[in-house]
């Protein structure tokens, strides 16, 4: 194992790894056990193809994970200040031209049946951006006008060009990001009134979309039922996706089924990627469900560690946000496949089956890891070094 270890050169904090490679297999094994129906629909009953496909995009995500921690955390301010201003025209270019799937445009169409969820690339780089600025201009954001300049801008355009096709990955993106501005020693009261202007906007764009005609009104009419579904408390007939979700988790019992004994992936719809840890759970039972909800907190009680051992704010702020919004993330996941919350669509990082999102969330751990990785190099030091400019 040191060899192995010596030789690949696998740095940073091994507890986060550790966590890595637990979701890393139990997301082959879940993907592979949900994905029978969808073998069968479309590939013959060759269930070997989706199991081949998945490995690889892990895998990628792994290398991915590997070459980011490698590199000092400090050039990924300069990076993704670049890739930020990429990243804003990618959701103009996805809102107007994408691929139209469930009446949302989300994705930019790849090679080899995949898509490019540019939400995933923005959720990313607006982190990291936000990171630097809250470094940067550690005096002036004492000024409100600067803290919506500076701060909010570029939060209003990312979570205003994602809002219209997804509802749940832009109000996931700006919680993390008011969340992230507070731990930047942002005022309290900036926070309240930015909620304020934010609510009243919200009720000014949802307000447009209502006097539009049916056909201009972008997903309202879904996010009307879904929150409908949940305050109702969901039967059969209309929410048939919680009401599948829920005979799964409770077929599963303590211990679960076992891998790959799952009958409710036959019914239940994407149990690969929003239901999947209904699947965990039946599979793996209550006790398996909890596992992976102490594998997340796990992963986040870490990054709080590295944030009080990290010399350099903009780490902080980086391993900070980065950690907070892939766990808040799973819990949203999560608390769906229970009905504690309603239905959003979003993935369970690290563990759903997906492209980008792996890919993202990969780079995303890995970033983290290099923050973590230069703690034992900084104890060493006087001074912290300072970002990239």
């Amino acid at each position: 194992m040191s060899v192995f270890h010596s030789k690949i050169n696998i740095k940073g904090d091994q507890v986060i790894w550790a966590v890595v490679f637990i979701l890393t297999i139990l997301s082959f094994l879940a993907v592979y056990s949900s994905t029978g129906t969808l073998a069968y629909k479309y590939h013959g009953g060759n269930t070997a193809y989706y199991m081949l496909k998945h490995g690889i995009i892990l895998l990628t995500g792994l290398l991915l994970m590997y070459l980011a921690h490698l590199l000092k955390y400090t050039y990924y301010s300069r990076i993704f200040q670049i890739a930020f201003y990429i990243a804003v025209p990618l959701l103009l270019l996805t809102l107007l031209f994408g691929l139209n799937l469930n009446e949302a445009r989300r994705a930019l169409p790849l090679p080899f049946h995949l898509s490019f969820e540019t939400s995933d690339l923005a959720k990313l780089t607006l982190t990291v951006y936000l990171a630097r600025i809250l470094t940067k201009k550690e005096e002036e954001i004492k000024d409100f006008g600067k803290v919506l300049l500076y701060l909010m801008l570029p939060v209003v355009i990312v979570c205003g060009l994602i809002f219209p096709a997804n509802f749940s990955t832009a109000a996931l993106i700006f919680v993390s990001s008011l969340v992230l501005i507070y731990i930047g020693r942002v005022k309290f009261s900036y926070i309240l009134a930015i909620l304020g202007l934010t609510v009243l906007l919200l009720g000014f764009a949802i307000g447009i979309l209502f006097m539009m005609p049916a056909g201009k009104q972008a997903r309202l009419a879904t996010w009307k039922t879904r929150i409908e579904q949940y305050v109702k408390g969901g039967d059969a007939k209309d929410n048939y996706q919680v009401e599948q979700a829920k005979i799964a988790i409770a077929s599963g019992g303590i211990f679960g089924k076992m891998p790959g004994k799952s009958t409710q992936r036959n019914f239940l719809p994407h149990p690969y990627s929003d239901f999947i840890y209904a699947i965990i759970v039946e599979e793996y039972g209550l006790l398996g469900g909890t596992v992976v909800v102490l594998l997340y907190l796990i992963l986040l009680y870490r990054a709080v560690r590295i944030v009080t051992k990290v010399p350099n704010n903009f780490g902080a702020y980086l391993a900070m946000g980065l950690s907070f919004s892939l766990v808040f993330q799973a819990m949203i996941n999560m608390g769906v496949a229970v009905h504690l919350l309603p239905v959003t669509g979003q993935p369970l990082p690290l563990v759903s089956m997906g492209g980008t999102s792996i890919w993202f969330t990969s780079l995303s751990i890995g970033i983290l890891l290099s923050v973590s990785k230069e703690i034992e190099t900084n104890n060493t030091e006087t001074e912290p070094e300072p970002v990239a400019s």
